[in-house]
């Protein structure tokens, strides 16, 4: 399928087009769709990061790259392989254990 992503991984990605309150603009974004699914498949889903914004219990605060942000897990999106711009490098474990703690308690019933 061409370009192997992986969950964590830190990637610039163009979200424009974007409607009403989406965060828009070519920015940072994590990979937080499995492994196997962004192996099979030509889109995976993505959380944009974040220097501004409010702290959400759906935000996870993070380091990357020197500056601090957040992941804004309220504004998941899947999108195409083809709106990857170039991979920035991977979240901390830290990040990635809040990240997973903090969907899991989104989805759960």
């Amino acid at each position: 399928m061409g370009m192997v992503v992986r969950r964590f991984a830190v990637y610039l990605v163009r979200l424009d087009p974007v409607v009403g309150s989406e965060i828009q603009k070519t920015r940072p974004c994590v990979v937080v769709s499995p492994d196997e699914m962004n192996a099979h498949i030509a889109t995976v889903i993505v959380a944009p990061m974040t220097t501004q914004g409010q702290p959400y219990p759906t935000r996870v605060p993070c380091e990357f790259r020197g500056k601090s942000g957040q992941i804004v897990l309220d504004q998941l999106r899947t999108v195409d392989k083809k709106r990857l711009v170039k991979k920035l490098g991977v979240v901390d474990e830290t990040a990635r254990n809040a990240v997973l703690a903090v969907l899991a308690e989104m989805f759960a019933e």
